[in-house]
């Protein structure tokens, strides 16, 4: 425990690219998304911004919009794993032999994978995919997956609690973090479906919208052991994040494992070879 590394926060949920590609991919998103990025999506700035913010750890979740990608964002990966910096590459779930990627990330000593819906083009609970989600249970990979609506894309019911709980049905020991407190935007079905239950929720993008109140209400509501800190930086300001996390109050418990129990106990637990 006198590693600060390994006590400090850890943003469950944040976003970097190649240098060479940051620019380029940064003005992309900002465009189709009507969004402003707070960070130019290199890993040097998100590291200033973790110091900054007195934040020890940051996932790095990629997405894999086409299959082709999977392979260059896994050298990435692995070229920018350190101390500080754990990537979670990812598999197009409706590419060819997503089950071996998977196998392949393992294999690389990463904890898992990012999914995301919308820029994947598929729904959570396809029973088409339930082969690759059993794979991903029994390798015991990390799955961080965007949840809800997405801003950038007409509001279809891809990833909505109800779909989660399916999921999470039929595979009960996935290793499953359902982004933005549950559900963007869509935080009445969360309160009807997930709150309380034994499912990974990490925070980031919601605190803004849900408003201190409701925010402590839903962080307080939910299993303590199931909670984690995350911003999606850079389209949010990590020490923004922080602060507003910091002024629900909920508890030296609570915080304790929302900032780095909980995150670090997931990350700690090691993938595992399937053959």
């Amino acid at each position: 425990m006198n590693d600060p590394a390994l006590d400090g926060i850890i943003d469950f949920h944040a976003h970097a690219f190649p240098d060479a590609l940051a620019e380029r991919a940064i003005a992309h998103l900002e465009k189709e998304g009507n969004a402003k990025a707070f960070l130019d999506g290199k890993v040097s700035s998100l590291l200033a911004s973790m110091d900054s913010a007195g934040i020890e750890r940051a996932v790095v979740c990629s997405i894999a919009t086409k299959p082709d990608q999977f392979a260059p964002i896994l050298k990435w990966s692995r070229e920018i794993a350190s101390q500080r910096i754990v990537p979670l590459p990812s598999v197009h779930p409706k590419g060819p032999d997503p089950v071996g990627k998977a196998q392949l990330v393992a294999q690389a000593g990463l904890p898992g994978i990012k999914l995301h819906p919308y820029y994947q083009d598929f729904e959570l609970d396809d029973p088409t995919l339930f082969h690759f989600f059993r794979a991903l249970e029994q390798m015991g990979l990390l799955v961080v997956c965007h949840t809800g609506f997405d801003f950038a894309f007409p509001r279809d019911r891809r990833a909505d609690p109800v779909r989660i709980v399916r999921l999470l049905d039929k595979f009960p020991n996935l290793k499953f973090v359902a982004t933005h407190t549950g559900a963007w935007d869509d935080w009445d079905e969360v309160e009807r479906h997930l709150l309380g239950k034994p499912i990974y929720m990490e925070i980031s993008m919601s605190l803004e919208q849900l408003g201190p109140q409701r925010g402590r209400e839903f962080l307080t509501a939910h299993p303590p052991e199931y909670i984690l800190f995350g911003t999606d930086s850079p389209w949010t300001s990590q020490a923004e994040t922080l602060r507003l996390a910091r002024a629900l109050e909920l508890g030296s418990e609570r915080e304790r494992r929302l900032f780095w129990e909980n995150p670090r106990a997931l990350l700690g637990s090691q993938p595992r070879q399937v053959r």
